[in-house]
């Protein structure tokens, strides 16, 4: 069996305790992951402490800071495989999606790299002649980075680039489910020369991890990737330490079909929206807002092409969809199908598990036409399910689009510009994709509000998130400054 360490400044070490990692395509054990408990995020948060008050760091000059995110970006691009298929092997996720995602992580680095030494401060045009006033933008401190499973090595590069641009510190805690790609990233940014404690990793569950970083006093900003009920957890411990928060949290993403599409190209976007990354996606366009007029000729196509979709191992190029990351995940979606079923939706295709014991989920289609309150349409399934909805009017189809506490992305599809105007200005949500879905590039911001969260990650605005400013006043009269108790 594998064993894996944390990282922490600058060297690697065993935590206070170990955990088994399973291998979701197997359900058998395959590695020891380092289980990080209070003395260990204390270790990891002095390191990073240290790290940004040492001149070796806090004195570098932001163009040698960008050098060396492009050197850990090149090591990324040429380690690209070997992470993937540790990524495949943790989380189940399948392989030709792990090289493709992980291949373009060194982007993001990259981008931020270049954008290291351009964060700029201003002049402020004072109202006061013998005063100049100018901002600095200065790092905000030591950084609790906290990444979910699914998409892990983007999920950090979004938070570990900015962060390090600005110049920051980073403790980045990985996911228990599945760390074992976030612990080899650790050896990889050690080979990139950054000074120790830099970056530190570490993986832990909640109470005894989680918990103590999120709440710790020398934390100056905690950046989570995950769901709801984690984020109220994260916001009360920021409490204690009055931590800013940036926070994506999921969401429950409309995928709006208008009667004037290519039903075929439609599909497939469809497809790529809720059945990629086998459902475990953040921007799943898991609501499916179509119109009555195609809806029939639209479930039909999608039906028989979901019903084609290779089912297999994890590791093998030809699979399309891998195993649910974990057991907890499938009991949640098999539990909502059959709450919804109750509730009057129908199951087009798909419905459960390939058999009664295995994380493999059928890619699952229910149409909620006639059970507008079924559970289905309101909760997060983070697996292979999509939920139909039909519409006759463009205020309807946004009516349904709004209908959710979530704002994180959503899709509209129509060859009407003016239409697609429309519902651009009236979805709530962070990201509009118009006949497209899940592009995403470093240069573009990515977030949502409701219960998705609030903040921005990827584009220049992150950087400036990790910044603070600091007004310096320096007074340009050579006069003596007048005695204040002395009328004149």
């Amino acid at each position: 069996m594998q064993q894996f360490q944390q990282y922490i400044g600058g060297a690697f070490s065993d935590a206070s305790a170990q955990f088994e990692s399973i291998d979701p395509a197997t359900g058998q054990a395959w590695a020891l992951m380092p289980e990080a408990r209070a003395a260990d995020v204390d270790r990891a948060v002095a390191a990073a402490e240290s790290a940004f008050y040492s001149s070796e760091w806090a004195g570098m000059t932001a163009s040698a800071r960008g050098k060396l995110l492009l050197r850990l970006a090149d090591l990324i691009a040429e380690n690209a495989q070997a992470l993937a298929a540790l990524e495949t092997r943790d989380t189940g996720k399948i392989i030709r999606e792990t090289s493709a995602q992980i291949a373009y992580v060194a982007e993001y680095y990259r981008y931020y790299a270049g954008l290291a030494d351009k964060i700029e401060g201003a002049h402020l045009p004072i109202d006061k002649p013998d005063m100049e006033v100018w901002l600095r933008r200065e790092p905000i401190g030591v950084v609790a980075a906290i990444v979910p499973w699914n998409s892990q090595l983007f999920l950090a590069a979004v938070k570990i680039g900015p962060a390090l641009a600005a110049g920051c510190t980073v403790v980045l805690k990985a996911s228990e489910d599945g760390p074992a790609p976030m612990l080899a990233f650790a050896k990889i940014f050690d080979q990139a020369g950054f000074p120790p404690g830099v970056l530190n990793v570490i993986t832990g569950f909640g109470p005894d991890c989680g918990a103590v970083l999120t709440s710790h006093p020398k934390v100056a900003h905690v950046a989570f990737t995950g769901g709801p009920e984690t984020a109220r957890h994260i916001v009360r411990n920021s409490a204690d330490n009055l931590a800013s928060t940036s926070l994506e949290l999921g969401g429950k993403s409309p995928f709006i079909v208008f009667e004037d599409v290519d039903i075929e190209s439609a599909v497939n976007a469809q497809i790529s929206g809720i059945f990629a990354a086998s459902g475990q996606s953040c921007v799943a366009g898991s609501r499916l807002i179509i119109s009555n007029q195609i809806k029939d000729a639209f479930l039909a196509q999608l039906s028989e092409k979901a019903a084609k979709i290779v089912i297999g191992p994890p590791d093998h190029m030809a699979t399309e969809i891998g195993p649910l990351c974990t057991r907890s995940q499938r009991d949640t979606a098999v539990d909502l199908i059959a709450r919804s079923i109750n509730a009057g939706a129908k199951v087009v295709t798909g419905g459960g598990p390939q058999d009664a014991d295995s994380l493999y989920f059928l890619p699952t289609v229910i149409d909620c036409s006639d059970a507008p309150d079924a559970p289905c349409l309101t909760h997060e399934f983070f697996g292979p399910v999509l939920s139909v909805q039909g519409f006759d009017t463009e205020a309807e189809a946004l009516t349904l689009a709004n209908d959710t506490a979530f704002g994180l992305a959503s899709g509209v599809f129509t060859k009407d510009l003016t239409r697609a105007h429309r519902m651009i200005r009236g979805i709530r949500a962070g990201i509009v994709w118009v006949n497209t879905y899940r592009a995403v590039s470093p240069i573009a911001p990515f977030g949502g509000h409701g219960l998705s969260g609030h903040g921005r990650e990827g584009g220049l605005r992150a950087a400036l998130d990790y910044t603070k400013t600091k007004a310096v006043w320096l007074r340009t009269s050579d006069e003596p400054i007048p005695d204040p108790f002395v009328m004149r």
